[in-house]
């Protein structure tokens, strides 16, 4: 599903343009990115949570030179879903 399809279903479901819902759907998405942004988490009850995980400092390998090199400690955003979401994921895809 890309966003033009969630834009799309929104707008269906709620008869709001699609514009709008457009517009809607961005500014959550830059919210979400602010808050990451700035170090804060975003916590959405019953769907998830957007959260940024600390990877720490490790050795890598460049196989093409055959050297080894160091890859510094670094945040990156990732979702965690809610239990409820889970569970819902997994009977709907354990029917199909």
């Amino acid at each position: 599903m890309t966003k033009a399809d969630i834009v799309n279903q929104i707008s269906d479901q709620t008869g709001i343009e699609k514009v709008a819902v457009q517009a809607t759907v961005e500014a959550f998405m830059d919210s979400v990115k602010g808050s990451l942004t700035k170090g804060d988490n975003v916590y959405l009850r019953g769907f998830g949570s957007f959260i940024i995980k600390e990877r720490a400092e490790k050795t890598g390998r460049n196989i093409s030179k055959n050297t080894s090199i160091i890859i510094p400690a670094h945040n990156i955003p990732a979702f965690k879903p809610a239990k409820t979401f889970v569970e819902d994921v997994k009977v709907k895809v354990a029917v199909k």
